[in-house]
């Protein structure tokens, strides 16, 4: 997530300054980004922080505090400031963050923080508080444009204007009826494109994905990326609009809850983080680089020992990178869904054998599916319905493997207590690569070439 590195430079010019004059330090700070302000923060003491706050004009400022990390007491560095410059950059901030930043604190500095703000500002983020930090009303905002299902496309669009100067981005408009009952959504596009004298509520797409306050941020995360959302709307028991939550809220929730599983399933170790120098990188990769070449040349060597079969069939070259592709594709499928049960659960015997039998179904069907895909292009191409089997064969027989060996191997390495993530994706590579040679070479000498 940061690629920014703190290095020793800009800590040193950002301590020098901090004790020169606060021009100097003004000039400096320029030159960075809310976000690595944020990240230098992490160096800096209590004191140095505050006065950075003070200089940064607020805006600035707003960004800097949102962009901090829970472990660094965003709150804590706002009751600091004092109450003007703390209300502006309250202001400031999307009522999310806000709410956030001020959840941390304990009940009397909360109190303190909203009677100094502007009153609706302060209501919101009351609103806000009011629900558990991990679910859909935690992490929604309460800043949504929203136009009435009853106007004509002119004042909708006068509206939309009014309600936008407040927001950073919107990228979708709630159409709601006069008692702000969520009726359906509108993209800024169907608006713009209709006509003049258009109404709302033949515009408004009244199918659309919605959340309650109290659902799990989990589930506002599936959702999400299930339907490829920008944001999803927050509605109360009786449908009527609440707030709405942004991709960006969410991806800070995804990349909690799968960071580390990521960075497992690459073959990238815990202990280099996102955050280590290239030696680690190189030291905790190397290795697994090196295992994946031996494979590549176990795959090429298959490829040599059916050198006559590539000669006689050259076209068959270009489709075993197919199946090969595939196979691989498909294991990492299966990979994934099973590191994933694995991590949930400890599953037990009765339910890793389920899984292993739904992944080969699974691979059985694609592989079929697919295999006929195949079919036909062999003969379309190649007019050869022999060959075209013989790929049948192959892809359902790889997509097969793929699901075996997809769902098999990460349950056996964590029976042997090596950590699934890490380790299975080069040994199914290896399968799935080696059976995507193997299978229509061999299928094709016994089963083309014997014929012609």
């Amino acid at each position: 997530m940061q690629s920014f590195e703190i290095n020793k430079e800009d800590l040193e010019r950002i301590k020098t300054a901090l004790e020169g004059d606060d021009a100097e330090l003004e000039k400096v700070l320029q030159e960075y980004h809310a976000s690595e302000i944020a990240i230098l923060f992490e160096k800096l003491p209590v004191e140095s922080r505050e006065k950075i706050i003070n200089i940064l004009p607020s805006d600035i400022a707003s960004e800097v505090i949102s962009e901090m990390h829970e472990e660094q007491e965003p709150g804590e560095l706002l009751i600091g400031l004092d109450p003007e410059k703390r209300s502006e950059i309250i202001e400031e901030l999307d009522y999310d963050d806000a709410t956030d930043i001020i959840s941390q604190l304990d009940e009397d500095e909360q109190h303190e923080l909203l009677e100094d703000i502007d009153q609706e500002d302060a209501t919101n983020i009351r609103a806000l508080l009011s629900y558990a930090e991990d679910t859909a009303g935690g992490l929604m905002n309460s800043e949504v444009i929203k136009v009435n299902i009853n106007l004509d496309k002119k004042d909708a669009l006068d509206e939309i204007i009014r309600q936008s100067e407040e927001m950073e981005e919107f990228y979708t408009i709630y159409v709601v009826d006069d008692d702000d009952i969520l009726k359906g959504i509108l993209s800024v596009k169907s608006i713009l494109k209709a006509p003049a004298h258009a109404k709302i509520d033949k515009l408004v797409n009244a199918d659309f994905v919605y959340v309650k306050a109290d659902l799990d941020q989990e589930d506002v995360a599936g959702l999400i990326s299930q339907y490829n959302l920008t944001t999803i709307p927050v509605v109360d028991d009786n449908m009527k609009l609440l707030g709405r939550i942004t991709v960006d809220d969410i991806m800070d929730v995804m990349e909690q809850e799968s960071t580390e599983d990521i960075l497992k399933i690459s073959g990238v170790s815990e202990d280099e983080e996102l955050s280590g120098n290239w030696k680690d990188a190189v030291k905790s990769r190397l290795p697994w680089l090196v295992i994946n070449l031996a494979t590549a040349y176990l795959a090429a060597s298959i490829i040599r020992h059916f050198d006559s079969t590539v000669a006689l069939l050259p076209q068959i070259a270009a489709y075993m990178t197919i199946i090969a592709g595939m196979g691989g594709n498909s294991a990492t499928q299966a990979l994934a869904v099973t590191v994933r049960r694995i991590s949930l659960s400890d599953l037990t015997d009765a339910q890793a054998y389920n899984t292993v039998v739904k992944e080969f179904l699974v691979g059985l069907i694609n592989g079929a599916a697919n295999g006929l895909i195949v079919f036909a292009i062999a003969l379309m191409y190649d007019a050869d319905p022999m060959l075209g089997l013989v790929l049948f064969l192959a892809m359902t027989g790889n997509l097969v493997i793929a699901g075996l060996t997809g769902s098999s191997i990460p349950l056996v390495l964590k029976r042997v207590g090596i950590d699934p993530a890490v380790a299975s994706s080069i040994i199914i590579t290896t399968f799935t690569d080696c059976a995507g040679f193997l299978l229509p070479l061999w299928l094709a000498t016994k089963l083309l070439l014997h014929h012609h």
